[in-house]
């Protein structure tokens, strides 16, 4: 379970709709389930804030159900798979349909960023929203990853989309959402111009993710590496080409630090 499912476990043994035994039963549930093929982590969200996620590509379905079966059977109402390609999906739906079918029928597919969820999302509960620009319609895929990432995490999303730096008026149409976030994601392929300049205008941080969209010099992403990492704006920092994953996480981790 996650920290907000923990918190909600212990607020209904405070209000008598949860027997403490039940409760005690759950939390006594091992640290982790060793399945043969993968060792499923029942306790990350109490140690770090977010449940573990499961990345799909290399994957079979069978295997994910069995980590998608052994999560919720640990109390995890919401498991989000990444990197699921289409036909990936319709195998584990059909064998979530055989063995859990409350998971199947909770069971949705983002085909753009390529993203599997069990459950809904939830209530934002971070200290503001996140920005998610990104620069061309291309780099919708991974924008969409850190997006959807942003939201399952409990985050409010803003998406700013096709606002690269080839045509700038259409960033700073929108400089008042980028005045307003706690966070901001910036993703961009070909040059990776996008994160210097949101880095010059917001006074939050500002993460910037590279993309492999681009001509033959961009290297599959590395000049939009090197250009983010030699950024001169004070405040971006920097994630793996394509991480939009990473970026939704490390945004979200963001959003919600409290005030010491």
């Amino acid at each position: 379970m996650d920290e907000r499912e923990m918190r909600a476990m212990l607020a209904a043994v405070a209000d008598g709709s949860l027997d403490p035994d039940e409760a005690a039963l759950r939390l006594k549930t091992a640290p982790f389930t060793d399945l043969g093929y993968a060792k499923v982590d029942h306790q990350r969200g109490m140690r770090q804030g977010v449940a573990e996620v499961v990345y799909g590509a290399g994957k079979t379905p069978a295997q994910m159900a069995g980590i998608v079966a052994s999560m919720r059977a640990a109390g995890q109402e919401r498991v989000l798979v990444t990197r699921l390609a289409p036909e990936a999906a319709e195998g584990l739906r059909a064998l979530l349909a055989e063995s859990d079918p409350e998971a199947a029928e909770a069971f949705a597919y983002h085909e753009l960023p390529r993203i599997g969820l069990v459950g809904g999302l939830p209530e934002p509960d971070g200290n503001g929203p996140v920005v998610i620009a990104a620069a061309g319609t291309s780099d919708l895929p991974v924008a969409e990853e850190a997006a959807l990432t942003a939201e399952v995490l409990g985050n409010a999303v803003v998406r700013l989309y096709d606002v690269g730096v080839a045509g700038i008026h259409r960033l700073l149409a929108h400089a008042d959402d980028i005045a307003s976030a706690q966070v901001v994601v910036a993703v961009a392929g070909m040059e990776g111009a996008l994160a210097s300049v949101v880095g010059g205008l917001a006074s939050c941080p500002v993460i910037a993710v590279p993309t492999s969209v681009g001509y033959g010099a961009s290297f599959g992403g590395v000049a939009a590496l090197l250009a983010m990492l030699n950024s001169c704006a004070s405040g971006v920092s920097v994630v793996n080409i394509d991480n939009g994953f990473g970026a939704g996480y490390q945004a979200s981790a963001i959003n919600h630090l409290k005030a010491k």
